[in-house]
């Protein structure tokens, strides 16, 4: 499966954003899917993971509370709704596909697509 997230932006401290990931093929619902990012200077991070149907859910500490995984299977698009950003969230968000969300969780991937930036200003 191929990934394209988009969805990036300029935003000020305390706003929104919502990132989406496009999958192509006919394969999207048989992988759970997952943000993924990373800082400069920094390793790439776990954000959030979401099973194959959407009904489990995990999320960094850092960003529990205001970040919302979801994805819609018949539009294989998996999204991460952003609310109260913060400086510390600029980074390259990338999503990711894999066997579980716990697994997925854990970095264990099948794919990867190509980053988007987020910048926060104060």
């Amino acid at each position: 499966v191929q990934l394209q997230a988009s969805g990036g932006g300029l935003v000020q401290a305390g706003g929104s954003l919502r990132l989406s990931c496009a999958a192509s093929g006919r394969t999207f619902g048989s992988f759970a899917m997952g943000w993924f990012r990373q800082a400069p200077g920094r390793e790439r991070e776990f954000v959030s993971t979401i099973s194959l149907s959407g009904g489990i859910t995990y999320y960094a500490d850092s960003v529990k509370g205001r970040f919302t995984i979801s994805r819609d299977n018949a539009m294989n698009t998996l999204y991460l709704q952003m609310n109260s950003l913060k400086r510390e969230d600029t980074a390259v968000y990338y999503c990711a596909a894999g066997p579980s969300a716990l697994v997925l969780r854990k970095g264990s991937t099948d794919y990867w697509g190509q980053g988007t930036q987020v910048t926060v200003s104060s």
